[in-house]
Order: structure tokens, then sequence, then C-alpha cells
């Protein structure tokens, strides 16, 4: 079963037996809910093998996880297991489209962002167009992630790794390059100080797209360092305002993103690239 390869690798990793670890694994996880498989998921892997380390393990020290969906679908599984526990920081990038993408209605939304204890430990960055490419998710890196995650300060890192915001995944539509995974990964990595982080796969439906972004992954993983492109556009106009309302709906429990954005994230100002122009990144 693809949750128990997925705590195995967790476990070894928390173990110190593994710096990092990328379990590649089907079927996929974070939309499974506690009572109901869906998305294609059975059991929620990462939801699993996170509560095994803090509930079962704890003499191994892992007291804090930071769990990161870059899956271009919401993660509404690991989201529901987590929502009420401040032990887990859950942060999910994905296409929302005013909830009309899957899996649909408001969970996916900048609103939900915890109750209880867990109240400001959930995070979600709702993109409401397919136009999202590398330079928009950067942004939401440097703007909302990475400070948060430095505050936040984890034991260990999960990542939910579906590629199918790649450019060319039937269902994702979206136009990530390999190089951006391998950047978000880096960026991830500097939090980890190079160690302590678990990729487990999830969706990703073209297979080119799919190998070229899971090798940049990996690549990071075995020499600590991303792939180089000579340039990178600006974001999205559209994207400063999603960053601008996801940091305001969770500023109260995060002081570190209450400041105002810088001039470069609010005054972008380019155009939305054709799916043509994105390919080239893919060369």
């Amino acid at each position: 079963n693809s949750y128990i390869t997925v705590k195995k690798v967790a476990e070894k990793v928390a173990k110190g037996e593994l710096d990092s670890a990328f379990a590649i694994v089907r079927p996929p996880g974070h939309h499974a809910e506690e009572t109901e498989p869906m998305g294609f998921c059975l059991y929620n892997n990462i939801a699993i093998a996170a509560s095994f380390l803090l509930n079962r393990r704890p003499k191994l020290g892992v007291g804090k996880i930071l769990i990161v969906d870059w899956d271009v679908h919401h993660g509404n599984g690991t989201q529901k297991m987590f929502y009420e526990d401040p032990r887990v920081l859950t942060f999910s990038v994905h296409r929302h489209d005013s909830g009309e993408f899957y899996p649909y209605g408001n969970d996916g939304s900048y609103s939900m962002i915890g109750e209880g204890a867990g109240a400001g430990y959930n995070i979600n960055v709702p993109w409401e167009n397919d136009l999202c490419g590398d330079a928009d998710y950067f942004a939401v890196w440097d703007h909302i992630l990475i400070p948060v995650a430095r505050k936040f300060n984890p034991d260990l890192i999960m990542v939910a790794a579906g590629f199918d915001a790649a450019l060319g995944d039937p269902l994702g539509g979206c136009c990530l390059s390999p190089y951006a995974y391998s950047v978000m990964l880096r960026k991830l990595m500097d939090i980890s100080r190079g160690k302590n982080i678990v990729l487990a796969l999830e969706g990703g439906y073209n297979l080119v797209s799919l190998a070229k972004s899971a090798q940049a992954c990996v690549e990071v993983l075995l020499q600590d360092k991303p792939l180089t492109r000579s340039s990178v556009d600006l974001p999205l106009k559209s994207t400063a305002l999603v960053i601008r309302t996801v940091r305001q709906a969770v500023s109260r429990y995060w002081p570190v993103l209450a400041s105002e954005l810088t001039d470069q994230v609010i005054n972008s100002s380019r155009r939305p690239s054709s799916q043509t122009e994105v390919q080239l990144l893919l060369v």
C-alpha cells in the first residue's frame, strides 16, 4: 500500500537513517478523507505518515510538521485531518476557480485557516485561472510560505508532490516548468537545512512532464541545487492580489505577513503568457 511506503520512508528520515526521501507511489492520497476515498485517492498517504510520527513515534522528536501541497488540486483530505492541530502547518497552492475546480466547493478558499488550536495553521493559496506559471509560484513562496515556514520552524517537511500543474498535464491545465519545481523544493530545503524532507507523489497525468518534473526534484535532493535558467518573468497582477488576500487572512497568526508587499509584486503587470510561449521552459 502507498501509505505504508510513505510512512516507512518518513520514519527513516525522522530517525536520521535518510537525509531526505521521495516516495514514488500510487495511488495518490491528498484527497482522501477520514471516511471517504475520493479523487483517485484511497488513503491519505502523507496525513497517515504525519500522524504516525506525531502520535506513535514521539521519541523521534518530530513535534512539528510542515505539509506543503503543490498539486494543482486542493488537498482537502489533508486539510480536514489537521484542521484543529497546531502541530501541523498545512499549506496548499492550487486552482480554485471560484470553487468550480476539483474538488469543488469552498474548502480550498483562503478563508479556511484552521479552527480552535489550529487557527492560522492552514493556509490556502487559491488560483482563479490556469495562467499561473513559475514566477507566480515563486512569489507565493517568497511572500507567504517561506516567511511563515521559518517562523514555524518545523522538525520535518512533507511535500504532497503532485505534478499536474506542469505544462501539458491534461487535468491541471497550468504551465509550471521542471525548473519551478526544483526551485520550490530548494527553497524548502533551505528551511530544513538540506535534510528532514519527504516528498510523496500525488497527481501528474502527462508522463513526459511528470517525469521531467520529478527528475528535477530528485536532482535537488541528491545535489542540493536547483536547475538553472537565464531569466524568470514577473508574476501576474492577479497573483499579487491573491498573495495580499492570503496574507491578510492569516497575518493575525503570522505577524511576519502583516507588512505591505514589495512594489515588484504589487506593480507587476506582465500579460498572461500563451501555452506556446511557456512550452519553451521545458526545453
